[in-house]
């Protein structure tokens, strides 16, 4: 025979929370993805303005999505590079400083506990045993008064690779309808269409996984494409003179 649940336990779906746990590859096809489906679309729009052959702006096109790739790529895994060393940097660092001046660090380590809110009988036993271990010190350090977490080694290539293919699916798909229609104002059209509803799209899902309106954010993605677009297209026939 089971025993009667306590009647002070409360059952564990009471309070379900949900929070956004954004990856990393989440990040970095947001970024590939929304750069690839504007920059080659104005770029394309330019150039509709001011050619006649829909070979050259689909030559103009891929040679873009080429090098825009790469770039993004290249930037992806500069920036992951940059935040491992920066972290390694401030590391090394605040062991340092543990170790030359521990007295201020310490004093540090109150303030925080201080910050959130402790009393101060229960913030001289934290940091007593914060400090008591020098690597756990400098984790709390690190994390709480520096405001950094320890990033991956191996996300900056990752990143690269990610960002590098993600621009170029994105790039792609406005360029795609030069390859079906014989004049580039035709293709103009119907690439404006096509992206539009991909921008609105994707600025719809984007929006709902970081926790933002999805509504005002596909407005948004799809202004700021066809603002980019119409800026393009405007400039190219001013300088053609057509």
């Amino acid at each position: 025979m089971t025993e009667p649940q306590s009647k002070t336990e409360l059952p564990r779906d009471l309070h379900p929370e949900h929070h956004l746990t954004s990856s990393a590859m989440l990040q970095d096809v947001v970024i590939g993805l929304s750069d690839g489906l504007t920059v080659p679309f104005a770029l394309a729009a330019g150039l509709s303005g001011a050619v006649q052959s829909s070979g050259l702006v689909i030559t103009a096109g891929l040679a873009e999505i080429v090098a825009g790739s790469i770039a993004m790529g290249l930037g992806g895994y500069l920036a992951g590079r940059t935040e491992v060393e920066h972290y390694a940097a401030e590391l090394a660092r605040e062991h340092h400083e543990v170790q030359a001046v521990p007295d201020i660090e310490r004093a540090e380590v109150d303030e925080l506990l201080a910050d959130m809110g402790l009393s101060a009988t229960t913030r001289r036993q934290a940091v007593a045993e914060l400090t008591a271990d020098p690597e756990q010190w400098v984790r709390f350090m690190m994390k709480y008064e520096l405001g950094l977490e320890e990033p991956n080694p191996r996300q900056a290539p990752k990143s690269a690779f990610t960002i590098s293919l993600a621009y170029a699916v994105g790039g792609l798909i406005p360029l795609s309808a030069y390859f079906l229609t014989s004049t580039p104002q035709q293709g103009l059209l119907w690439s404006a269409v096509i992206t539009l509803v991909c921008l609105l799209v994707f600025g719809y899902f984007k929006s709902r996984m970081t926790g933002q309106p999805p509504l005002a954010g596909a407005i948004k993605m799809a202004v700021v494409g066809a603002l980019a677009a119409a800026a393009a297209f405007g400039i190219a026939r001013l300088v053609s003179g057509r």
